[in-house]
């Protein structure tokens, strides 16, 4: 099989000058990561959470030292605990007055077949994945409604709301409840100028991935891309910039699968 030359990294466009975002999960190196540095790139004014609050610390003084201290900010935010994520918007809104844009990247996967997992592993998956989305979701609403500025907020799905994998009941449901989530928040948010739409990746490999993932694993799930290869977390970020910025200003309720996976 003849694999594709790497994927180009585009230039910057300014696609979201001028506007606020907060990021959950962004502190580490996968799409979150990915998504914090495009947003700045594109120049945003950047403010993550994340749970690991050394990773955060440290993520956030190297975006500091790159893009300005001015354009980036960020505190550890556990996305099952809404006091912590009401402590991330009031940080948005207390250093750039206003919120425009929200990511709700958190999300936590585990592999168990179903007649082998338990309540913990099932019910920890489903608190961070869906109802941690629920969360930031349900703050960040009555923040952009109370503010009447409009608002964008992209959610983190999966291909695994739509197709099966062994082992993965518990992430997949999570995945699919993002989904149906994502619609029904949009229906909700669109008479205030408000667009909610969602991303739903296949494979993007990072370290983390590659740490907890078997090897032959990772081998079959790359035989099933139509390219041949894992996508680059910075290749799911470019499309949520689409979805955060004005290209698409009539999407809503919309879930954009970023994948080549044809089985």
């Amino acid at each position: 099989m003849n694999v594709p030359a790497a994927p180009v990294y585009e230039p910057a466009h300014d696609l979201l000058a001028g506007r606020t975002a907060v990021i959950t999960a962004a502190a580490g190196a996968g799409i979150g990561g990915a998504t914090a540095r495009r947003f700045l790139e594109e120049g945003a004014r950047v403010v993550i959470g994340d749970a690991h609050p050394r990773r955060t610390k440290e993520t956030v003084a190297s975006l500091a030292e790159e893009f300005g201290a001015d354009r980036v900010d960020g505190i550890p935010c556990d996305v099952t605990d809404d006091g912590q994520i009401q402590a991330l918007f009031d940080l948005a809104e207390r250093r750039h007055d206003h919120l425009d844009i929200v990511v709700n990247n958190a999300g936590l996967g585990g592999t168990a077949e179903l007649t082998e997992m338990t309540d913990e592993q099932w019910d920890k998956v489903i608190d961070v994945t869906l109802n941690g989305t629920f969360r930031s979701t349900r703050a960040a609403l009555r923040r952009l409604r109370a503010a009447g500025r409009g608002g964008v907020l992209v959610n983190n799905a999966s291909v695994l709301g739509w197709r099966a994998q062994v082992g993965q009941a518990h992430y997949a449901a999570a995945k699919a409840g993002v989904m149906a989530l994502t619609r029904c928040a949009a229906l909700e948010a669109a008479p205030h100028g408000i667009r909610v739409n969602a991303v739903a990746p296949s494979l993007a490999l990072h370290p983390h991935l590659a740490k907890v993932t078997s090897p032959e694993l990772l081998e079959e799930l790359t035989a099933r891309e139509a390219f041949g290869r894992h996508a680059e977390p910075w290749e799911i970020a470019n499309v949520i910039v689409f979805l955060a910025g004005g290209y698409s200003s009539y999407m809503t309720g919309e879930t954009v699968s970023v994948s080549s996976q044809h089985a």
